[in-house]
């Protein structure tokens, strides 16, 4: 059995793993007979109301506290993953992805990764073993990989703004409708708009569905 793990960011699209993006996630490598291996940054994340949409002043959570709620508590800190642990790895979107692994959504193509996942993402590609990011979790894949210097292609969907940004840290952004994925072969890298450009939970589960299978036969 295939072994995927799974990056989450937290729990709620606003400031963490977007819940739709990651449960299709989990249930397209159930449905292959995969088997999902979360995992999530012990740090702590500030809170979003998500029936407002506002930040809650002086709240603060933790991220892989808030993954476990999705993970249904089978979830590990990343720190204590490798490489070596899984055969693939898949890094759902929602802004936890720009705001809690990276700082993607307050500082663009000036963000940094956090150090625990630039460590994985990079462990993975130099084992050549495949990775997909979904949604925004791409920009943080360029960062990582644009700041190694690797030639790689990416696509967040088309939006000329953040595409921009993904070019400025190194990727070669390849525009892709919502249904539909990037499969950069020679580095084994798959991405998805999914709700970058999704205007229902079936849009971005075409997408998300198509990028697991692929990553699923690149193995």
């Amino acid at each position: 059995m295939a072994k995927v793990g799974v990056i989450l960011s937290g729990c709620g699209v606003y400031d963490g793993s977007e819940i739709h993006e990651t449960v299709i996630t989990l249930l397209a490598l159930d449905r292959a007979g995969a088997e999902a291996v979360c995992m999530a940054p012990d740090m702590e994340q500030a809170v979003v109301n998500h029936l407002t949409g506002e930040t809650v002043d002086g709240a603060v959570r933790n991220v892989l506290e808030e993954s476990a709620r999705i993970a249904r508590g089978k979830i590990s800190d990343i720190a204590k993953i490798k490489a070596a642990d899984i055969d693939a790895l898949i890094l759902p979107g929602g802004f936890g992805a720009a705001k809690n692994l990276c700082d993607f959504a307050v500082k663009g193509s000036d963000c940094t990764v956090h150090p625990e996942v630039a460590r994985l993402v990079r462990e993975i590609v130099a084992a050549k073993k495949p990775l997909a990011a979904v949604c925004i979790a791409p920009a943080l894949v360029a960062k990582v990989l644009g700041d190694d210097k690797l030639a790689h292609q990416l696509t967040i969907g088309n939006d000329n703004e953040t595409a921009a940004a993904l070019t400025k840290m190194g990727s070669t952004h390849v525009d892709c409708p919502v249904r539909e994925m990037v499969i950069d072969k020679q580095n084994k890298l798959v991405s998805s708009p999914a709700y970058m450009l999704a205007g229902n939970i079936s849009e971005a589960a075409d997408g998300i569905e198509k990028t697991v299978q692929a990553i699923l036969e690149m193995i």
